[in-house]
């Protein structure tokens, strides 16, 4: 986590930091997913055109980064761009989306320099324009020595997709080096997720009510906790990721354990009596 010497918190509004009073700063998350959700229904109910929405999303991404770097999250990685998105929305929506994106990277980058940001992406982004690739990499490059917050954006990303990607290059490693696969740990899938430099997230917290977690980061979010909010992703701002970090830190993460309200544990369960169904 970052030291509190990089903290920011007098750059935060007056009610984040009313909502940041609240926190215990040593339990905040080490890492934040974010279903970025909602851009659609946020321009269909002010009858607008779908790309105004798109547009305001963008202006929530570089503003929920702030204050994400100002409280010192180590890890934002946002559902930016899925496999889907690319296969089944309409081809002009698709153009406009990378058009967005490199504007984006664009006119964000001082602003990512400004508040010791590092970008990374995760995905098939070779499948990508190849001026958005070029974009990607020149802005990659550039926050590369950032000591803050590490904003991960997840393009042309898929969940099953990553997976595959993964046992590929597993199998791959095992010809290579003679591996069996009763020798396969998780730590060998892990390795050669696209997330392998990071950890898995503690909070997952998805925009627009739907209660579903739309193929992402399947492999990591095993024990995350999820938060789901009605919001719409373009009404989404640096407050609302600070009220879902004190909702998780009210949370008890057991991994599997038990919590301190589960009952009382036998001792000794020879004695235990089962009763008949």
């Amino acid at each position: 986590m970052s030291s509190s010497s990089t903290l920011r918190i007098h750059e935060l509004t007056l009610e984040e930091r009313a909502v940041y009073a609240t926190l215990k700063p040593e339990r905040l998350p080490q890492h934040v997913a974010i279903i970025m959700d909602g851009n659609g229904r946020w321009a269909g109910r002010r009858s607008l055109k779908r790309f105004l929405g798109h547009q305001q999303g963008a202006r929530s991404v570089q503003l929920v980064t702030e204050t994400a770097s100002r409280i010192g999250l180590p890890w934002l990685t946002l559902y930016a761009f899925s496999l889907e998105n690319s296969l089944r929305r309409p081809r002009a929506e698709v153009s406009f989306l990378m058009r967005l994106l490199k504007t984006y990277l664009e006119s964000n980058l001082q602003r990512m320099m400004d508040n010791n940001i590092r970008m990374r992406s995760i995905g098939r982004t070779y499948d990508l324009p190849p001026e958005v690739q070029e974009k990607m990499r020149w802005v990659q490059e550039t926050t590369a020595r950032n000591t803050g917050t590490t904003l991960t954006l997840a393009l042309n990303y898929g969940g099953r997709s990553e997976l595959v990607d993964a046992f590929r290059g597993l199998a791959r490693e095992m010809e290579r080096k003679h591996i069996t696969p009763d020798r396969i740990t998780e730590e060998d899938i892990h390795r050669h997720l696209y997330t392998a430099h990071m950890p898995d997230p503690d909070l997952l917290i998805r925009t627009s009510g739907e209660m579903r977690i739309s193929n992402y980061l399947l492999w990591q979010i095993a024990y995350t906790e999820i938060f789901v909010t009605e919001r719409l992703w373009p009404d989404f701002r640096g407050i609302h990721l600070l009220e879902a970090i004190a909702d998780f830190q009210r949370r008890e993460r057991r991994y599997g354990g038990l919590g301190e309200d589960c009952g009382e544990v036998e001792e000794d369960p020879e004695r235990i009596q089962i009763a008949a169904s």
